[in-house]
């Protein structure tokens, strides 16, 4: 049955994907604690900002504060005491050797036990961050199990409910979702958290704790390996003097494939993808199950940004002294998320071929965070305050995402601005055609470069 309107949901870890879940089922009505470790993310939400840039989230927080529906603290006992449903939301980083670190899942599960000890009724616990197949069965469940005194099933509901969110389209991708995946250890588990989402409009898939999890580790190694095939694609392309963007769209109108994640570019990055990956890979490991395909995506990965380097030393004859703009330091446009960006392999590569960068991102939130890769590193790496600044005078530019600002560059800008006008365009940003009939000299990621 629906749950009902108002319910109190815990929100444990605000960061990406707990402020967009929180933004969620404020919309739906119901009442919101968030909770972190952090004071200033607590201090801005109860002041309705929001510590992360995603379009239309900020809003919903300023909104869930001023009708007195949203609050934040750093007690995460409390939270779990007074609330219904309780969401794990904490960030599961990566370790070393690429499987995760659980030391949040571990703290936020043990602050979860002691909220619950001597609880009445059937509050649940959810499971959103991204985990391995066994962590809610063999690592959630017995340290709140042993906290609370209470057994999953009986005294409390466990149960998993991943996400599968884009940024810059997190919050509509919530409210609107292509599928809504629920595992539980049991059925009371399971139909609780399925009232919360009743009269979505989404297919729903009912069951256990570990095939939850594992469906989104197996969504984002297809969506990955989709990425990786199409780069791999490109640089074919871009040999034989073949546009990949006519090929894959082509290849899209394939009704067994599809037309979605067929983009090629400079690599993927953010949260998700890489990390996931790096993630499966261990988990085989531990398990001694042999993989071939995700080791290969997440090599061909790490080699694809290089391309524009690639491209961009053969226009200019090499980069020693030469000053090259780099337009787009997030891993996407429209986030402020540097997390796994390509942006940062080709300033090393950059700096390691002698070359002066000139930094530039539409999202100045972006740009403060890419600073923790290269302050105090060099005097060779220049942050620039906006698109005319960083092209002012430079040899070249690399373009790493498609950003709104980019896509609207004119011809008759970058030849005024620029010393030489040369684009390596790594996402296909600009028209190549209107580039070449306008002078430009114009390389691109899967374009016909002979």
């Amino acid at each position: 049955m629906p749950a009902k309107v108002g319910e109190r949901i815990a929100i444990l870890g605000i960061g990406y994907v707990g402020l967009v879940t929180a933004a969620t089922f404020l919309k739906r009505g119901h009442n919101v604690v968030c909770v972190d470790v952090l004071k200033d993310r607590v201090a801005m939400i109860n002041d309705g900002k929001s510590p992360i840039f995603e379009p239309g989230l900020e809003e919903e927080l300023e909104q869930g504060i001023r009708s007195g529906r949203l609050m934040a603290t750093t007690d995460g006992i409390t939270a779990a005491r007074c609330s219904k449903f309780i969401f794990i939301c904490v960030g599961t980083p990566s370790m070393p050797d690429g499987s995760i670190d659980l030391k949040f899942i571990r703290s936020a599960s043990k602050d979860i036990g002691k909220g619950l000890k001597g609880r009445k009724g059937f509050p649940v616990v959810v499971m959103k961050s991204t985990v391995v197949p066994n962590t809610c069965e063999k690592v959630v469940r017995p340290i709140i199990e042993k906290a609370s005194k209470m057994r999953a099933g009986r005294g409390f509901g466990l149960a998993c409910n991943p996400e599968f969110l884009k940024e810059g389209e997190a919050l509509k991708d919530s409210l609107h979702p292509d599928r809504i995946v629920i595992g539980g250890t049991d059925d009371r588990s399971r139909s609780a958290v399925e009232g919360l989402y009743k009269g979505m409009d989404a297919p729903l898939i009912l069951t256990d704790l570990n095939t939850a999890e594992m469906i989104k580790y197996a969504s984002n190694a297809f969506l990955a390996v989709r990425v990786g095939l199409s780069n791999e694609i490109a640089n074919i392309c871009s040999a034989h003097g073949v546009d990949v963007y006519e090929v894959m769209k082509g290849v899209g109108l394939d009704k067994r494939i599809g037309p979605h994640f067929l983009r090629a570019g400079a690599g993927f990055g953010g949260s998700c993808f890489p990390k996931d990956l790096k993630a499966l890979r261990a988990a085989a490991e531990k398990a001694e199950v042999s993989l071939n395909i995700l080791p290969s995506v997440l090599d061909q990965n790490e080699a694809q940004p290089l391309e524009t380097i690639k491209l961009l030393k053969k226009v200019l004859k090499g980069l020693k002294g030469r000053r090259i703009a780099l337009l787009g330091l997030a891993f996407k446009p429209d986030t402020d998320d540097v997390r796994e960006t390509r942006a940062l392999p080709i300033v090393k590569a950059l700096l390691k071929e002698g070359a002066v960068v000139r930094l530039y991102d539409t999202n100045r939130a972006a740009m403060d965070n890419f600073r923790t890769f290269i302050k105090g590193k060099t005097k060779r790496v220049i942050e620039c305050g906006s698109i005319e600044e960083a092209l002012k005078g430079s040899d070249g530019a690399i373009i790493q995402t498609e950003s709104k600002e980019f896509k609207a560059l004119r011809p008759r800008d970058i030849k005024a601005w620029m010393r030489r006008p040369v684009i390596i365009d790594g996402r296909r940003t600009l028209d190549p055609h209107l580039m070449k009939r306008s002078g430009i000299v114009y390389r691109g990621i899967g374009w016909k470069n002979r």
